[in-house]
């Protein structure tokens, strides 16, 4: 009795990990036949993004490709390695797309897209995620208005320190009633992006035009 039981228990043994090799095998074979076809939808949708904050005329490179690693920084809010994109046009810098992140929003982070030309001025910038109410702080997102709108073109030299806050609080920048903590939050946050990149333009753009 006890060598069937043994035998039995063998044969299920076998089994199991005859099923496991395949299972595997299913998973690593599915995973990549599509991973192209994903990291292509992702690339796509990226560079589509990048076109609402960054015209294409500006600039004649790839934008994926050129890039430069970000260390944690407290201007930019960003807690592990990022990656800023860097525009060039006839081989000189036009501009760069920085990732950017309001930890004060209402209700928790606030991720954002933010591209600069180099003349430090703000070509565009996108929500890229938040947790805000709907139907209230989420008119931060392009999709639901425009008032992200409100910094193209904004600058550190064409507006003061002191303006860089909501009307409520003295600023410059409009807000919606019953929803001052998010847009405040993006206001402050797209601020230091700027100040972030006038200390750190020049090793931006030391990165030779791909």
């Amino acid at each position: 009795m006890p060598e069937t039981i043994l035998k039995h228990a063998s044969k299920t043994a076998l089994t199991l990990i005859a099923f496991a090799f395949v299972g595997t095998a299913m998973l690593a074979y599915i995973f990549n036949i599509t991973r192209a076809p994903i990291e292509a939808s992702e690339k796509e949708a990226r560079l589509a993004l990048f076109k609402q904050i960054l015209p294409e005329n500006t600039y004649d490179n790839d934008l994926l490709k050129q890039t430069v690693e970000i260390a944690p920084n407290a201007l930019l809010g960003n807690t592990q390695t990022s990656v800023a994109n860097i525009a060039t046009h006839n081989h000189q810098a036009s501009g760069v797309i920085l990732e950017a992140i309001a930890h004060d929003g209402y209700s928790g982070d606030i991720k954002l897209l933010i591209a600069i030309r180099a003349d430090g001025s703000i070509s565009g910038v996108r929500v890229l995620a938040h947790k805000e109410t709907p139907g209230l702080g989420d008119y931060i997102d392009i999709s639901h208005g425009d008032w992200i709108k409100l910094f193209n073109d904004e600058d550190i030299q064409k507006t003061s320190a002191e303006q860089w806050l909501v009307k409520k609080d003295g600023g410059k920048f409009d807000y919606m009633v019953g929803a001052t903590i998010t847009p405040r939050a993006v206001v402050k946050a797209v601020h230091k992006a700027l100040q972030y990149f006038e200390e750190n333009k020049a090793t931006l753009f030391a990165t030779p035009a791909a």
